[in-house]
C-alpha cells in the first residue's frame, strides 16, 4: 500500500534513531535489573508511575521503530520484489510438473502443495488455472500411484484457492471423471485412491454445492467405497484387505462432509439406511476407522435431531453400551496412544448421544477466533485442516471461501500503523515484569494495612 508523505520526524537520520532505540532498551534493562535487586529507580515514585514509565519506554521504542521503517522507504519495493520472486518460483514448479523425470514432477507437486496450503494465491492461479489443471490431469492419467496421490491433493488445494466459483467448478467437472476412475479402480494404489476420495469430497463441497445432481452422485460414489466394510447378511464384519481400512476411513469422512449439504429429505433416507450399519462398524479392528465411524454416527444423530425434535436413535441402549465400552477400552493389545485417542473421542460421542451436549472448541488465528460448536462444524473444520495442515489458520484469516463457510465475514484489513507498532518479545517482557512488580508492591501495601487493622 502507498505510504503517506514523511513529515519532519521522517526526515531524521536512521543512525540516530537506532541509537535512540538502543539507549531506550538499555535504560529499560537497567531499570528492570534495578527492580530485581530491590533498588528503586526514583525516590518517591508511585507504583502506577513505575508501570507507566516502562510502558512509555516500550511506546517510544515502537514509535521510533515505525518511523525508521518509513525513513527507509524500501519496504514497499521489498514486498514487490518478494512477490515477484515467489511467482517466479511457482512458475518453475509448474514447469517441473510437466518434466519428463518422475522425481522432478514429484518435487514440483510437493512445492505446489506447500505453497497452495500456506498462502492465498488467487490472482496468480486464476490466470494459470487451465495450465495447472492440464498438468494435474496428465499426472493423474499417466503417473505412478505416488504421483496420482500428490496431484489429487494439489487439485483439492487449487479448488480451495479458487474459492468455489466458476473457475473451481470448471476444474472439478474437468477432472472429476479421472478422480472417479482411480477411486473405483481396485488395482490402483491405496494412497492414490485415498487422495482421490478426499479430493472428490472437498472439491464437490466447495465447487458444486448448489448442483444437487453432482452432490447426490458424489455421495453415492463415496458410499460404494466404504459400504464394503459393512457387516454381511450373517452380521459379521468382513476381514479388511491391507490398506482398505484407511481407504474406507477417507471415503467415509469425505461422504460425511457432503452429507452436511444434503437436503433434509435425503438426510432422513441416509440416516435410516446407514446408522444401523455404522453401529456394527464400531467393532472394526482399525482404530482410525472406529473413530471415523463414531464421529459420523454423532454427526448423523445431530442432523436427525435438527430435522425432527423428537428424533430417537434406533437401539440407543445397545449403541450407548458399545460407546461406553470404547470410551473405557483398556485392551493392552492396542497401542497406548490409540487407546487414549479412542477413549477421548468416544467419551465426547457418548456424552452427545446421551445428553445432546457438545464440547465447544475455540480456534484462534491472528486477532480472530472461530468456534467449533457442533459435530457438523467439526467435520467441516477437520476436512479443511486435513488438506491445509498448518496453513488452515492463514486461510481462515485471508481466504474468502473459508471465511464465508465459517461466517467470519470479509477478511480483516489490519492498519499498517497497528502492524508497525507491534511489541517485541523483549519489550513485552519488560512491561510485564514492571507491571507484576507494581502489582506485588500494591498487594503488599494492602496486606500491611490489613495487618495493622487486625
Amino acid at each position: 500500500m502507498p505510504r503517506s508523505k514523511k513529515g519532519k520526524r521522517g526526515s531524521s537520520k536512521p543512525g540516530s534513531l537506532r541509537q535512540e532505540v538502543l539507549q531506550l532498551q538499555l535504560s529499560a534493562k537497567g531499570s528492570l535489573k534495578g527492580m530485581k535487586n530491590g533498588v528503586k529507580g526514583e525516590m518517591g515514585a508511585s507504583d502506577d508511575e513505575l508501570t507507566s514509565d516502562v510502558l512509555s519506554h516500550y511506546s517510544s521504542a515502537s514509535e521510533t521503530t515505525s518511523v525508521m521503517d518509513e525513513g527507509t522507504g524500501g519496504e514497499q519495493v521489498d514486498e514487490q520484489t518478494a512477490q515477484e520472486e515467489t511467482e517466479d518460483k511457482l512458475k518453475q514448479c509448474i514447469d517441473n510438473v510437466m518434466d519428463k523425470s518422475t522425481k522432478t514432477r514429484l518435487a514440483g507437486l510437493e512445492s505446489l502443495r506447500q505453497a497452495f496450503s500456506s498462502r492465498l494465491l488467487y490472482d496468480f492461479l486464476t490466470e494459470r488455472r487451465l495450465t495447472i489443471s492440464d498438468c494435474l490431469e496428465r499426472s493423474l492419467k499417466k503417473g505412478s500411484g505416488e504421483e496420482q496421490a500428490a496431484a489429487a491433493t494439489v487439485f483439492t488445494l487449487l479448488c480451495i484457492q479458487l474459492g468455489g466459483g466458476d473457475e473451481a467448478e470448471e476444474g472439478f467437472k474437468m477432472l472429476r471423471p479421472i478422480l472417479t476412475a482411480i477411486l473405483i479402480d481396485n488395482s490402483a494404489s491405496i494412497a492414490a485412491r485415498q487422495s482421490c476420495a478426499r479430493a472428490l469430497g472437498m472439491c464437490c463441497y466447495v465447487s458444486a454445492a448448489e448442483e444437487g445432481e453432482d452432490l447426490i452422485k458424489s455421495v453415492a460414489l463415496l458410499e460404494s467405497v466404504f459400504m464394503s466394510s459393512y457387516p454381511n447378511r450373517e452380521g459379521t464384519l468382513p476381514t479388511p484387505k491391507p490398506g482398505n481400512s484407511s481407504l474406507h476411513c477417507a471415503a467415509l469422512q469425505a461422504w460425511s462432509l457432503l452429507v452436511t449439504l444434503c437436503p433434509a429429505s435425503h438426510v432422513t433416507v441416509i440416516i435410516d439406511l446407514h446408522l444401523p450399519k455404522l453401529q456394527a462398524c464400531l467393532q472394526s479392528s482399525d482404530v482410525n476407522y472406529r473413530i471415523a465411524v463414531g464421529e459420523t454416527i454423532a454427526l448423523l444423530v445431530e442432523l436427525g435431531r435438527d430435522i425432527e425434535e423428537d428424533f430417537e436413535v434406533e437401539n440407543s441402549e445397545s449403541l450407548c453400551e458399545c460407546l461406553k465400552s470404547l470410551a473405557t477400552d483398556g485392551n493392552k493389545h492396542r497401542a497406548k496412544n490409540d487407546r487414549r485417542k479412542q477413549r477421548s473421542i468416544f467419551r465426547e460421542v457418548l456424552h452427545y448421544i446421551e445428553n445432546e451436549d457438545f464440547t465447544e472448541e475455540k480456534i484462534r488465528f491472528g486477532v480472530e477466533s472461530v468456534y467449533i460448536d457442533s459435530w457438523m462444524r467439526r467435520r467441516i473444520y477437520d476436512a479443511f485442516k486435513e488438506i491445509l495442515e498448518s496453513g488452515v489458520r492463514q486461510h481462515l484469516q485471508s481466504n474468502p471461501l473459508l471465511r464465508d463457510i465459517f461466517g467470519l465475514g470479509a477478511p480483516l484489513i489490519l492498519d499498517a500503523a497497528v502492524k508497525a507498532n507491534k511489541i517485541s518479545r523483549f519489550e513485552k517482557h519488560l512491561f510485564n515484569s514492571a507491571a507484576f512488580k507494581a502489582r506485588t508492591k500494591q498487594r503488599n501495601k494492602v496486606r500491611d494495612k490489613r495487618a495493622d487493622v487486625m
